[in-house]
């Protein structure tokens, strides 16, 4: 049996890249599943509104960095 070791040694590189290459492909195929359920949610009504929401927060930091240093409450006494 120790004649036929070289052999075995092939097989299990052969082994490996065919498991390298099959890995490759499953995760290629994930990104590409993942790639049109995101296309697929910004088409949808809860993904416009989510992208309204993220457009909006935005909005309001850019608000808020402009009065920086005036405080939020105000208040007099009379």
């Amino acid at each position: 049996m120790g004649c036929f070791s070289c052999f075995d040694g092939t097989q299990k590189q052969q082994r490996k890249e065919e498991e390298r290459q099959a890995s490759a492909e499953a995760r290629a195929r994930a990104a590409e599943a993942a790639m049109r359920r995101e296309e697929e949610f910004k088409k949808s009504a809860a993904g416009r509104a989510a992208q309204a929401q993220i457009q909006q927060m935005a909005k309001q930091k850019a608000n808020s960095n402009t009065n920086k240093g005036e405080p939020v409450l105000k208040w007099q006494m009379s």
